[in-house]
């Protein structure tokens, strides 16, 4: 860990002196990328992270959003936050994804909350490569038994396979929790003289300088050189912390909370001082340790996991310790709130660090970097058997079932999970007293083959395809986190991509009124393979009356219609972006988003309400093969008809494919919608009929003509092709 020369310099200015050892090191961690944002706060204002619901927005551990209620006096808030854990994911893969769960669920705790649900998008190298597969293995693994032992659902996400992720995978993580008004808690420190108390596993020598770890590219020996700054999770400790924490905020006995995560209890109590304006005092000799003889410096900045930092009035000092206890956890007293502006922490009497605090946490200068946008390909079509195309697309590990994945995951301990993980979106269930209840509806997931062809476009399609898997739930979206990856900044053609999907993501929430309430970055995702591709992970809930909602399998009963597709009306398909091109090659521009895409998510947030609708479901990776693919059963098929293959494989967004009794109520439903949106009924609310259901799980499928180059023609039962699970 060295301070960069241009930051030492600041430093050494705003202190009238060299550094100390401790603080050269705890502000090269506190400064770096991961933890100050460095390269991308300028670019974070494009969010819009106000509204009605938001109650803490960006800036804390996880945000707090209110839940509608027709109830006035009801108060049911949900916190949302999501963390990336890429590069220890590349280092130990069981390892980096279990405390990277673990970081998002402490996070959750933090706020007061109780956390109800995970969602894990993940993204890896090509999957017929054999070190990709271990590392997805690794990584769901190390998923699967954290969340699992901890009594977490895991009830959503997303897989990608691409290559750019060979040397860099992505681990990202999302948490949502549940609380009350009144046991809302923040990471701001309230008032001089309460003591701050350590809770939690003892600190030991395990990822030190994760921060700034996290902050570089990943060289060919990480995964032995960087092991030390991998941290080392235990799941059970967690969910004693977990169980704690609960009753620590029940009985009031925390007045702010942070857990330690990146630069550990140097960054957790730094952040506490300077988001309240006030000081601290921190004797790092006082901290329960697991390991001998450990130094100042490895006390301040481990990143020992199931660790929380509270901020307690000195009267209540002995009732957390006596929870502590109760609960078999580690409890120490290590200093206290200042009236001054300083951070001070000491060791053995000597003191290690005593900088303002403000300074600290929020001094890190931005950095000005270039923007270089790459050449546009030219548009290249391949010709394809018809059948051919339709299996290799369908058969793609990234379209193919991801059953093999979520069914380790215990996705229905704590009873809300109403929908479960497979269908477009979660359900949970938040119960209220004296009602039916609230529809918690949970997406996330990124397309880095959209972002990577189209960087603003296929962010803007990202945050649409999450509205819209919400939306065929029956749901409207309230609010999301992101977490945007991306390689060296430092690249003027990364940096440009990374601010695409910025702004993209930024407009797109925008348009859908879905307000950004926090996030994660991480940088230098770039390996000796390459950058990533600019990878925006969105987490995105929304709600809706009860609990029930239509599932995606078909019933066999009805007609079947596409809400939202223009090229079924003769416009023509752009294909950039698709499993179809990167299964067989070339290049076509990205699909342009249909305008009003608000109206149009409304528009199928009504449809799957209503009594004749049987099955809904979007249309997104894979286009409508997939979709059609995924809705056949052993029991239920399809005829259906298209004008194109084209038709069949670009992957626009904000489109859903729905079996419906009563296609004249359909219709009825997505105009009002747009009438509501102040968009003339008939001038932009497109559905269109494609076939007609079946009770012999056959999908036959009649392509008309084709730009593509194919001839009119049939391909029948395909239910072989159909069966394919990533595996």
């Amino acid at each position: 860990m060295t301070l960069a020369d241009a930051d030492r310099e600041l430093v050494v200015e705003e202190l009238g002196r060299e550094p100390t050892p401790g603080e050269a090191a705890l502000f090269e961690n506190l400064w770096s990328e991961h933890c100050a944002y460095r390269s991308s706060r300028p670019l974070l204002s494009a969010f819009e992270s106000q509204g009605e619901q938001v109650v803490v927005g960006p800036g804390d551990d996880a945000a707090v959003v209110a839940l509608p209620s027709a109830d006035a006096d009801d108060s049911t808030y949900v916190t949302l936050g999501i963390e990336s854990h890429n590069h220890p994911s590349y280092v130990d893969p069981y390892d980096g994804a279990a405390t990277g769960v673990g970081g998002i669920v402490r996070d959750t705790l933090s706020m007061g909350a109780y956390p109800v649900a995970l969602a894990d998008c993940l993204y890896f190298g090509d999957f017929d490569r054999e070190h990709s597969r271990y590392l997805f293995e690794g990584v769901v693994e190390g998923i699967a038994d954290y969340g699992n032992a901890i009594g977490v659902p895991t009830v959503a996400g997303s897989v990608a396979f691409h290559p750019g992720y060979e040397g860099n995978p992505l681990v990202n993580v999302a948490c949502v929790g549940l609380l009350d008004e009144d046991r809302l808690v923040t990471a701001a420190a309230q008032e001089p003289g309460n003591a701050l108390v350590l809770v939690g596993n003892a600190t030991g020598r395990d990822g030190l300088g994760g921060a700034s770890f996290a902050s570089e590219d990943l060289d060919e020996d990480a995964e032995t050189e960087d092991r030390p700054a991998v941290q080392v999770g235990d799941p059970y400790t967690e969910k004693l912390l977990i169980e704690a924490n609960e009753e620590l905020i029940d009985r009031d006995l925390v007045v702010a909370a942070r857990d330690l995560g990146a630069a550990g209890l140097g960054g957790a109590t730094t952040e506490m001082a300077a988001l309240g304006g006030l000081g601290a005092r921190v004797e790092l000799d006082r901290v329960h340790q697991r390991e001998p003889n450990m130094a100042a410096l490895e006390i301040l900045l481990a990143e020992s996991q199931e660790r929380m930092c509270y901020e307690v009035r000195p009267g209540d000092v002995d009732a957390v310790r006596e929870v502590a206890e109760t609960f078999d956890l580690g409890c120490s007293v290590i200093g206290e709130v200042t009236d001054g502006a300083r951070y001070v922490a000491t060791f053995e009497g000597e003191t290690v660090v005593d900088a303002p605090a403000a300074f600290l946490g929020d001094g890190a200068p931005t950095n000005d970097l270039d923007r270089e946008s790459p050449p546009e390909p030219e548009r290249a079509l391949p010709e394809v058997d018809l059948g051919e195309a339709f299996e290799a697309v369908v058969g793609s590990p990234n379209t193919a079932s991801k059953e093999w994945v979520y069914r380790q995951y215990d996705h229905e301990v704590g009873a809300r999970t109403a929908t479960r993980p497979g269908d477009d979106a979660a359900i949970l269930a938040i119960r209220e007293a004296g009602g039916d209840g609230i529809g918690l509806a949970i997406s996330a997931g990124a397309d880095p083959r959209w972002t990577e062809r189209a960087p603003y476009e296929g962010a803007r399609a990202v945050a649409l395809e999450n509205a819209t898997n919400l939306a065929a739930k029956g749901a409207t979206p309230l609010a999301a986190v992101d977490c945007l990856n991306g390689g060296n900044p430092e690249k003027p053609t990364v940096y440009d991509g990374f601010a695409n999907v910025v702004q993209g993501l930024a407009d797109a929430c925008a348009e859908l009124d879905v307000p950004v309430v926090g996030g994660n970055v991480s940088l230098y995702n770039d390996s000796p393979s390459g950058p990533v591709p600019p990878t925006p992970t969105v987490a995105m809930v929304g709600t809706k009356p009860g609990y029930d909602a239509p599932g995606l399998s078909l019933a066999g009963e009805g007609e079947l219609l596409v809400v939202g597709d223009s090229t079924l009306d003769g416009e023509a398909p752009a294909l950039g972006g698709s499993e179809y091109l990167a299964q067989f090659g070339g290049a076509d521009a990205f699909p342009a988003l249909r305008e009003h895409p608000a109206a149009l998510v409304d528009a199928v947030a009504d449809v799957a309400a209503l009594d004749s609708t049987l099955a809904v479901h979007d249309v997104s990776h894979g286009g409508l093969a997939t979709t059609l693919a995924e809705m056949v059963t052993a029991d239920a098929g399809a005829t259906v008809e298209l004008p194109d293959g084209g038709s069949l494989f670009h992957e626009t967004p904000g489109r859903a494919v729905v079996e419906t009794s009563d296609p004249a109520a359909l219709r009825s439903a997505v105009e009002t919608a747009f009438d509501r949106h102040g968009v003339a009924s008939g001038a932009d609310t497109p559905v269109s009929e494609v076939g007609t259901t079946t009770g012999d799980g056959t999908l036959d499928l009649t392509v008309r003509d084709d730009r593509l180059g194919y001839d009119a023609t049939t391909i029948t039962d395909l239910r072989d092709v159909i069966a394919r699970e990533l595996a």
